[in-house]
């Protein structure tokens, strides 16, 4: 595990200049985000008890007197929020994550308030581990995990069950792609049963997957428009994608399908798929927020500005710093240019 290097200076330089900018509440007690509304409505009415009183011109300036110093305290607010403390798990077979992991946290940075930790391991197998999750306390640094290993055959169930302790004991997690065929054995292409010995990983992601078809371009549709993660985002076509199956959907709430065009191989019929391909989820007794996509194969898929998008909206969703109109908190949301 890591912090950022090769363009490290980049991003950490980013990271302290975004905490310059961005917001924190300056009113203890006030939860964040109405903060500096309460603060100028109290100060601006304050002013107004005696402006009756006072010339025109003396008006307008204890105004503007009042609207900068609004803005100074904005500023305030901005200088100490801290970013969010992302860790990005990559590693394992058939992808390259070598670059994915570097187009992820420069794209996340990018659009967000973060700050990377990466826990990258160059074994392409699907038995690729991580030294870190074999600690039971590896999440408590961290406000969200993203997973986007591909372990497969990963089957220690004491490592894996202290990877799912750790969101049901309430880390926010963002699974991408392969992350949905990792940490599986016994028959599990066939349906699990709640609770049973081969479920934990699927329950954690609320959806069960088992493989997928070949690859063409998936239209992704959004079917939850009013969700905060996917609100305002425009429908889209990817480049030549995997669409991964969905034998069923758990406790996972749908936010987006995905629907392929495909020859088959034995007949040469030409065949439709659909799935679903972005849920959301709650794991475990704390309701632990969780968000999927299976999208996201291919380099330039992943460093789509759409996907992206998506990704950003999800990594603030799962630690509760988006707003309900898919816009992130004061203070969360990119470095302003």
């Amino acid at each position: 595990m890591h912090q950022m290097h090769g363009p490290a200076d980049l991003f950490h330089k980013f990271v302290t200049d975004t905490r310059r900018e961005v917001a924190q509440p300056i009113f203890p007690g006030i939860p964040g985000g109405g903060e500096i509304a309460v603060r100028r409505k109290s100060f601006l009415s304050t002013l107004r008890l005696g402006m009756p009183m006072l010339t025109a011109s003396m008006n307008r300036f204890l105004l503007a007197a009042a609207i900068g110093l609004a803005a100074v305290s904005t500023t305030v607010f901005a200088q100490e929020v801290k970013p969010l403390r992302v860790l990005l798990v990559t590693g394992g077979c058939c992808h390259d994550y070598e670059k994915q992991h570097m187009i992820l946290g420069e794209g996340i940075s990018a659009r967000a308030n973060v700050e990377f930790t990466f826990a990258h391991n160059a074994d392409k197998t699907t038995k690729a581990t991580f030294d870190l999750y074999k600690n039971k306390d590896w999440a408590k640094p961290f406000d969200v995990v993203i997973h986007d290993e591909c372990s497969a055959d990963v089957t220690d169930k004491e490592y894996v069950g202290n990877i799912l302790n750790a969101h049901k004991n309430g880390t926010p997690a963002v699974n991408l792609h392969c992350a949905m065929h990792s940490y599986r054995w016994g028959n599990f292409k066939e349906l699990v049963q709640p609770g049973a010995d081969n479920a934990g990983w699927f329950e954690m992601l609320g959806l069960q997957s088992t493989g997928h078809g070949p690859q063409e371009p998936i239209a992704i549709t959004y079917v939850d428009k009013a969700h905060p993660i996917v609100k305002g985002l425009a429908d889209w076509t990817t480049i030549k994608e995997e669409l991964y199956n969905n034998i069923q959907i758990l406790t996972g709430h749908p936010l987006a399908k995905g629907k392929q065009s495909f020859k088959d191989k034995k007949t040469g019929e030409q065949k439709e798929a659909e799935t679903v391909v972005a849920w959301t989820n709650e794991f475990g007794p704390n309701k632990t927020k969780i968000f999927s996509t299976t999208v996201g194969h291919n380099n330039d898929t992943v460093g789509d500005a759409r996907y992206l998008a998506l990704i950003t909206r999800g990594v603030l969703w799962t630690a509760g710093k988006l707003d309900s109109e898919g816009k992130p908190l004061p203070g969360y949301g990119p470095k302003a240019k």
